[in-house]
């Protein structure tokens, strides 16, 4: 099969590889932060663990900007579209 070799290293393949990476990320996050936001309506958690949580929740949001902007890739180009079931991640 000469000449239908695919560049692996190509930046699109990469940068594509990045977002899948990012997206399954920011999925977890979002799940991540529906369950506490569920255990703090509870009242399952301190003062001390809700601040703690909120503290966390709030530098992974930053942290996934950053790695974001660091490869190029736009927060909303994470969001899946899924055609009929919508897109993956809730909007917000």
């Amino acid at each position: 099969m000469t000449g239908s070799r695919v560049d692996v290293r190509s930046e699109e393949m990469g940068r594509d590889l990045v977002a899948l990476v990012l997206t399954v990320v920011e999925l977890l996050r979002q799940l991540m932060e529906r369950q506490a936001i569920r255990r703090v309506e509870q009242g399952d958690l301190s003062a001390e663990q809700v601040e703690e949580i909120g503290t966390t929740l709030m530098l992974l949001d930053e942290r996934m900007a950053e790695l974001c902007a660091q490869h190029g890739v736009r927060p909303e180009d994470l969001n899946l579209d899924l055609g009929p079931l919508g897109s993956l991640l809730p909007r917000h």
